[in-house]
């Protein structure tokens, strides 16, 4: 019983760095409307960019991440305005493609520039990396996957906090809805979906933090975590944010107890659940997430 209960804990403190992961796509799906493919090799460039200046200024990642999370909110602005916000005038199915080719563009870009090799900052986060809680003879934590599970819970809180509370939030539901008509009242549609894009890349940072501190990654580390993501908010609903938390605990339980079963079936419990909830949202069986703008909006379905 205690081993069972054992993997569900770890199984939920997985979830919560899949919700990290998540929140990013979740919100620009949410919000624009649009599924970025580009999203898991942003969150690569993150960690590369955190690697990069800790190493070389011989600083904390923690500090070096309070300069990343700037230059992720200027690269989502200039994402939206060039990438996103053209391609989309030419149909719903441009934009998909435009992320498309700009993974692997950005994937073997990394690759020219810093090679195949595997990278961690685990290295520069002392004992974070290894310690942790025990809170029985038999159930013990990770501090940094509760680190990690108490970001992604307060990333999902503030963003639920600023749509329901703030001028720019009620600009973004307003524009998730209905651009044209938030124009007529004031509202500068492409401004504000820069904006919403420079937040979610925001996330994406902090992902990348927690990818790089975890684990190791590398170039092409990026499609694994964006199947993760898309993963983890088909689970949750698209575009809700609490959903987004519930379906990255559903995926790193299923994850879990899968590898508990058989040391191969991690991965195929993961995409097992996956699949089964898509096929039962498709039949309209799986509760969660069943209206997506009311749930960004933070309204009763």
């Amino acid at each position: 019983m205690m081993v069972f209960l054992n993997q569900l804990l770890q199984g939920a403190l997985l979830g919560g760095y899949y919700a990290l992961i998540a929140c990013g796509l979740s919100f620009m799906l949410g919000v624009m409307g649009i599924i970025n493919l580009a999203h898991g090799s942003l969150v690569v460039v993150a960690a590369f960019a955190l690697l990069t200046l800790t190493e070389r200024f011989e600083i904390s990642p923690f500090l070096s991440l309070l300069a990343v999370l700037p230059l992720m909110a200027a690269i989502g602005f200039v994402l939206q305005r060039v990438v996103l916000e053209r391609s989309g005038r030419a149909g719903l199915l441009v934009p998909v493609l435009a992320t498309f080719g700009l993974a692997i563009a950005v994937d073997n870009l990394l690759f020219e520039k810093f090679g195949a090799d595997t990278r961690s900052l685990a290295p520069f986060i002392d004992s974070l990396s290894y310690e942790s809680w025990s809170l029985t003879d038999d159930i013990s934590v990770g501090q940094l996957a509760v680190l990690i599970f108490l970001t992604a819970v307060g990333v999902l809180g503030g963003l639920q906090l600023l749509l329901s509370h703030t001028q720019l939030g009620r600009a973004i539901r307003a524009t998730a809805v209905d651009p044209d008509t938030a124009g007529l009242v004031g509202i500068d549609a492409r401004l504000t979906k820069a904006l919403a894009a420079a937040i979610a890349l925001m996330t994406v940072g902090l992902a990348g933090a927690a990818l790089a501190m975890r684990a190791t990654f590398d170039p092409y580390a990026g499609a694994p975590q964006l199947i993760f993501a898309f993963e983890a908010v088909v689970i949750g609903g698209a575009g809700s944010l609490w959903g987004t938390l519930i379906g990255g605990i559903v995926l790193g339980v299923s994850q879990t107890l899968g590898a508990q079963i058989n040391p191969q079936g991690f991965l195929i419990a993961g995409h097992s659940v996956f699949l089964m909830v898509l096929l039962a949202r498709m039949a309209n069986l799986w509760p969660i997430g069943p209206d997506v703008l009311r749930r960004l909006m933070g309204r009763p379905t």
